[in-house]
């Protein structure tokens, strides 16, 4: 072999900016994650949105009226299917981190040549997948009960990618500080689910006194609330307001776990 040969052979790998190869097969690996268990991954989460619709929808339909003159199941729909998007962004990142973690294989990730910018983006973009693939399969089932089509596209969009995005990096921070699995269910718990709930999801806020006031400072309401507005053309809260704090959230994360990624903390030590 010449000397010329060789120096191709010992010579370390150029990238650009981004190593786009070794982002893609991150991201394909956390989508085929999560795949290889679809039964658990999507297809429970579509039923339990579909549980939710039932009870709350068919079995009390009757019971409650109108919000704003649009049918009651129509109303809760959209919040449904943003819900299942939440949670499951969140279970994603943040199981992917900690089991790794408990495993001992995050020098599967962390030694190949990806930077934190890298991770970052393959972890979120894998989490915000699984949402997206749940909010679709959601969406088609619910089609066949209540009607479901976007009067505001930039606002399905723009809501829906800001949430799955939000709850995906929430998940990263929560997966890198959690030591087992019993401190992501106290997030789960004690964090996600009271501000989901809380959200305005099953419910108009307009008109609630306190549970109004509260609202406005929840930001999965305003996510639910512009989600909901894209499919309905009716909304509780200021858009204005909702695109902002949303926007502002989700930079801040970014920041947040750009910088945990770059230290390595709690994955290198």
């Amino acid at each position: 072999m010449s000397n010329l040969d060789l120096r191709q052979v010992t010579a370390p790998r150029q990238f650009g900016f981004i190593n786009w190869l070794g982002l893609w097969t991150l991201y394909k690996k956390e989508v085929r994650r999560f795949m290889k268990v679809v039964f658990q991954t999507v297809l429970a989460p579509v039923v339990t949105v579909l549980l939710f619709m039932v009870i709350f929808a068919m079995v009390l339909s009757e019971a409650r009226p109108d919000i704003a003159g649009i049918p009651f199941a129509q109303f809760i729909a959209p919040g449904l299917i943003l819900m299942g998007v939440l949670n499951n962004a969140f279970a994603n990142s943040s199981s992917t981190l900690l089991v790794s973690k408990v495993q001992g294989n995050t020098v599967d990730f962390l030694m190949p040549p990806l930077s934190p910018l890298e991770l970052f983006l393959a972890f979120v973009g894998g989490a915000m997948t699984r949402g997206f693939i749940v909010a679709l399969a959601s969406g088609t089932a619910m089609a066949f009960f209540v009607p479901l089509w976007p009067e505001h596209v930039w606002a399905v969009v723009f809501y829906g990618l800001s949430a799955a995005a939000m709850l995906a990096m929430v998940g990263v921070i929560a997966g890198i500080w959690a030591e087992k699995f019993d401190h992501l269910a106290v997030v789960t718990n004690f964090i996600i689910m009271p501000l989901t709930f809380l959200s305005g999801t099953f419910y108009s806020v307009a008109g609630r006194g306190v549970i109004e006031t509260i609202s406005h400072f929840n930001p999965f309401f305003y996510m639910i609330d512009g989600f909901r507005y894209g499919f309905t053309g009716h909304a509780d809260g200021s858009l204005t307001i909702g695109i902002l704090m949303t926007l502002g959230i989700n930079i801040a994360l970014a920041i947040c776990c750009y910088g945990v990624l770059r230290a390595g903390w709690r994955l290198k030590s």
